[in-house]
């Protein structure tokens, strides 16, 4: 079977739900919160600073993958712009009955408009369906890492990693 990241290098299923930086079901129902899609086990760490609650933890080995203490975690989003592989986001499922926030690190350029529509890409960079901008922040507190927040059908809050105009 070839959907695996190590034979397709992109995560899916099974493999996303056994990363220690991923959320509950439970608690992403109850607000936002970060979703951690680190699965390379490298010696990283800056998400660990970011985070002011203490949510995301490493352990005593820096090669190990961040941990996600959910119950610390208050969705704030400041690790987003700290993880310099990209893989940190916050998916907010209680925003409304049919739509979900999500905020994503987005470092091309130019970057979208305040209330437009974009095109939701997955992981393979697929079109899996339309966003609309809601917010772009990017200021220096994210070191030059634009954070782009999008209202999202609910459905795809976990699928949906990237945006095309």
């Amino acid at each position: 079977m070839k959907n695996t990241l190590k034979q397709t290098g992109i995560l899916r299923g099974k493999e996303l739900l056994s990363c220690p930086g991923v959320p509950t079901k439970k608690r992403m129902n109850q607000g936002p919160v970060a979703v951690i899609e680190c699965v390379q086990e490298i010696p990283c760490d800056p998400c660990v600073d970011s985070c002011r609650q203490g949510a995301i933890t490493m352990g005593e080995d820096i090669t190990q993958l961040p941990r996600l203490m959910e119950d610390q975690c208050t969705g704030c989003g400041t690790c987003i712009a700290g993880c310099p592989g990209q893989a940190i986001f916050v998916v907010d499922l209680n925003y409304s009955k049919q739509k979900a926030l999500l905020m994503i690190p987005y470092e091309f350029i130019p970057l979208p408009k305040l209330d437009s529509r974009v095109k939701a890409l997955d992981r393979e960079g697929k079109v899996v369906g339309e966003a609309k901008v809601l917010k772009v922040s990017h200021s220096k507190r994210n070191d030059r890492t634009p954070v782009v927040s999008l209202l999202v059908p609910k459905e795809l809050a976990m699928e949906i990693r990237n945006i095309r105009f």
